[in-house]
């Protein structure tokens, strides 16, 4: 091989090797939660169109932002935001048979639907590929949360136009760990089962984890 052709050769691959870089950790991304199918009746208003929430996240020097908008919500419900490790739906927003609980969960903010249904709300901590939890004490080794979601701050908002949900056994997703059920929630990615927090996954480890 000639100097020339080498020097070629290690340009193109730096190139390539730039890109694939670029490509494998994302500085923005958007993806939609998913409607509780079990909770959707008491959601939105009745008759009303289908309740939506949009998740953007940009990557920043020191936290990141992320900002939801829900739309099509029953006027003044109250929720709480999590990132939690797992969801409780599958990639194509049905409910998961096999599951059990979210696992990892951090308070993120409250959101509250306005007069018209919609809400819009920023958060800056640490997100993308890297947001993590442990606790010594408990033997919990760092554990990701790539999920988002929300979950109805009043039990009795998720015991009303059909829906039923136990009021006397309420979930700890609020302050006062007096919360409702889960409303909507982020789906994994139907080839690496992470949340869509994690933009950089590695697929050579079983199950697949994320490069941070």
């Amino acid at each position: 091989m000639s100097s020339f052709t080498l020097k070629m050769f290690l340009a193109t691959m730096t190139v390539a090797a730039m890109t694939t870089a670029a490509v494998a950790q994302a500085d923005l991304i958007n993806f939609d939660l998913h409607v509780n199918p079990k909770f959707a009746a008491c959601l939105g208003a009745p008759g009303g169109p289908t309740p939506t929430a949009h998740v953007t996240v940009k990557r920043g020097k020191l936290n990141d932002t992320l900002t939801i908008e829900g739309d099509n919500i029953k006027p003044h419900l109250a929720f709480d935001m999590f990132t939690v490790e797992r969801s409780s739906l599958l990639f194509d927003g049905t409910a998961d048979p096999a599951f059990t609980n979210f696992g990892m969960a951090w308070y993120q903010s409250d959101l509250q639907a306005s007069s018209q249904g919609s809400f819009t709300t920023n958060i800056k901590t640490i997100l993308l590929d890297q947001i993590f939890g442990f606790d010594p004490d408990a033997s919990l080794s760092p554990t990701n949360s790539f999920h988002v979601g929300f979950w109805f701050n009043d039990p009795n908002d998720a015991n009303v136009n059909g829906c039923t949900f136990d009021i006397t056994k309420p979930t700890p997703f609020n302050g006062e760990h007096k919360a409702g059920p889960v409303a909507m929630i982020s789906v994994p990615d139907n080839h690496t089962n992470l949340g869509p927090l994690c933009t950089n996954p590695n697929t050579g480890t079983n199950p697949p984890s994320c490069n941070p």
